[in-house]
């Protein structure tokens, strides 16, 4: 089952383009990275697959629905957690789980309480009195408490320590297990490393990549050191496969365009004293779809 499709989404704000022509679907069960620097376009798509925003073009559906048509609709069936979260200074982490258990119908004191004991918070103390983070951790739980089947979440570690972040990962780990589906962006590889299944890029409001976290480190370079036992020899130029960036007598560092097979296959007969292959790395990947080429803009 899908749960989130995006189909030629544009968003312009006048002349300026949030986001330019966005597909992306999005099955049931995942935990989805939307990864880009600020600026990129994710709060815009975020905010329009809410219903939020109209699109100029295109569509956003969720559960098969019409994101602006549909909204309250398929709004009552997602947590979603804004990266620009305000929340009523007066209220009592208490009342707030009261206030929001009101407008979903339902009791949600008791699954909040749980998780606020989870999130080490104190729903006693007013938002006023709250540091950053844990607003950070009140808003999480108003968009958890309903376990709702889709979850967007937009910047959700910000403010949070790591081992409040280390807790979050593992609620929405849990969460996807049971069947949910978990959106949420992101500017930070080393996050979405950790908990994606699969992710896309967005780059000026594009998506530049879109696939599994497994086939992008299929794609990404490993780092190679190649210590030889002598003085390299003339003849041991590098091979197609292998991009040599800093070399001496003695030792060659280089990325590894090829398989680690025809790496160890090209040396079994070369005088080498120690190789060292690194994992893949996907910082380097990623920093690729932002060095390439802009795409053009639209007219």
């Amino acid at each position: 089952m899908t749960t989130i499709e995006l189909h030629n989404l544009t968003r312009r704000y006048g002349r300026r383009i949030g986001v330019q022509g966005v597909n992306l679907t999005v099955p049931q069960g995942l935990v989805y990275g939307f990864l880009g620097p600020n600026g990129a376009g994710k709060s815009t798509t975020i905010r329009v697959l809410m219903g939020f925003l109209r699109p100029t073009e295109g569509q956003a559906q969720m559960f098969g629905r019409d994101s602006w048509r549909d909204g309250p609709r398929v709004r009552a069936d997602v947590g979603y957690l804004p990266g620009d979260l305000r929340l009523y200074p007066w209220l009592t982490g208490s009342e707030a789980l009261r206030l929001v258990s009101r407008v979903r119908r339902r009791n949600l004191v008791g699954a909040g309480s749980e998780l606020a004991a989870r999130f080490n918070l104190d729903l006693n103390v007013r938002v006023r009195s709250m540091s950053r983070g844990m607003r950070q951790k009140l808003g999480l739980i108003l968009a958890l408490a309903h376990d709702p089947p889709l979850l967007i979440l937009d910047e959700p570690t910000a403010s949070l320590d790591p081992i409040m972040q280390e807790q979050l990962y593992e609620h929405l780990r849990e969460a996807a297990a049971r069947g949910r589906t978990v959106f949420f962006s992101s500017h930070t590889l080393s996050e979405v490393q950790r908990l994606c299944d699969r992710l896309a890029i967005v780059r000026e409001g594009r998506i530049v990549a879109d696939d599994t976290l497994e086939n992008l480190r299929s794609r990404a370079k490993r780092e190679v050191i190649i210590r030889w036992r002598d003085a390299a020899p003339v003849h041991n130029n590098p091979p197609q496969f292998l991009d040599v960036h800093e070399r001496t007598d003695r030792q060659w560092s280089a990325s590894l365009n090829g398989s680690v097979s025809a790496l160890v296959q090209w040396l079994a007969d070369k005088p080498i004293d120690d190789l060292t292959i690194g994992q893949p790395d996907l910082e380097s990947l990623f920093r690729r779809y932002y060095q390439q080429p802009s795409p053009e803009s639209p007219r």
